[in-house]
Order: C-alpha cells, then structure tokens, then sequence
C-alpha cells in the first residue's frame, strides 16, 4: 500500500518567566527537534510522516513531553494540503529541507 504522507504541525505558546518554565520550554523544543520536527517559524514546528498510524504515534509522543502549563496545539495536515500553503509576506527559507523523500544526502 503507497504511503500517504503528511505533515503533523505543532503550535506551542508556553510561559517563560521563571527558569522553571524557560526549562520546560526548552526541552519541549529540544524534544521536537530531537524527533525530527523543523522550525517553520517561531513557536510553530513541522515533521512529515508517512501515514496516520505514524502522525498518531508522533502526537503520543509530544503529549509525555509537554510541559504543565501553557498552550500546545498540533494539527494533522496531508502534504498535498500543505504544499497549497500560499505565502503572503516573507519568503521561503532555503536551508530548510522540504522533501518527502526518504533520504535526504546533505
């Protein structure tokens, strides 16, 4: 069966006003990164999966990792939905890989 890829995004707004909390945010974001989550702008993290077994075990994941307190939003997107993502201001960050390629040689 051909894979369906898509795209979990997480959407975090998490308290850092203590060191305590600045802790707890920094390893949420060490966490996602670790998992293979790429920056797509402040606060807002992308991870392509190959299909919705692999967004839901990705999504268990970030639930143990997520700090107490705070905001944490993640939506499940295909990457056909993903690509129609139209750019209004800004531009495109080159040394972001954006494939869905098994291997990525850098």
């Amino acid at each position: 069966m051909k894979g369906r890829f898509m795209r979990v995004m997480v959407l975090f707004d998490l308290p850092v006003e203590t060191a305590e909390e600045r802790r707890a945010y920094t390893g949420f974001r060490k966490q996602l990164i670790r998992k293979g989550f790429v920056m797509m702008q402040e606060s807002v993290y992308t991870k392509i999966v190959q299909n919705p077994p692999a967004a839901r075990a990705v999504i268990s994941h970030i639930r143990s990792v997520s700090p107490k307190e705070g905001l944490i939003q993640v939506l499940v997107i295909t990457e056909k939905q993903y690509a129609g993502m139209e750019l209004i201001i800004g531009h495109v960050q080159k040394e972001i890989i954006d494939t869905n390629e098994k291997l990525v040689i850098l």
